[in-house]
């Protein structure tokens, strides 16, 4: 069976032409995102988010350490670039936030302000 390279290379531009991207927020005000893959964002936003649930409040090198471990062999690329341009948009969704005063970078799901 003799192979058409160009039937190749036109499956593979169709793969990388329909795949979805996200623009990622920037928490501080004039910076701007990440236009990223989508499904790249939806692993690491989860990892994330299940990462600080099960710790309260982590470190930020705690976040990508456990990441990393969580996501060791599943995802291509690399996974502190991601970790740090999904929890600068998670923080500019407040989503998760930073715990003030804390020293080293600590994280935390973001607390509801309580109304009288």
């Amino acid at each position: 069976m003799k192979v058409n390279i160009w039937d190749m290379v036109h499956f593979q531009m169709e793969a990388v032409v329909e795949e979805e991207k996200i623009l990622t927020l920037h928490p501080e005000v004039g910076k701007r995102g990440a236009n990223i893959s989508r499904a790249k964002y939806d692993m690491i936003r989860q990892a994330i988010l299940d990462a600080i649930r099960s710790q309260g409040a982590i470190s930020f090198q705690g976040l990508v350490s456990l990441v990393e471990y969580n996501l060791r062999n599943r995802f291509e690329g690399s996974i502190p670039w991601y970790v740090t341009t999904v929890k600068l948009d998670l923080e500019a969704r407040g989503e998760i936030e930073r715990i003030p005063g804390s020293g080293e970078q600590k994280l935390r799901m973001k607390r509801k302000k309580v109304t009288e």
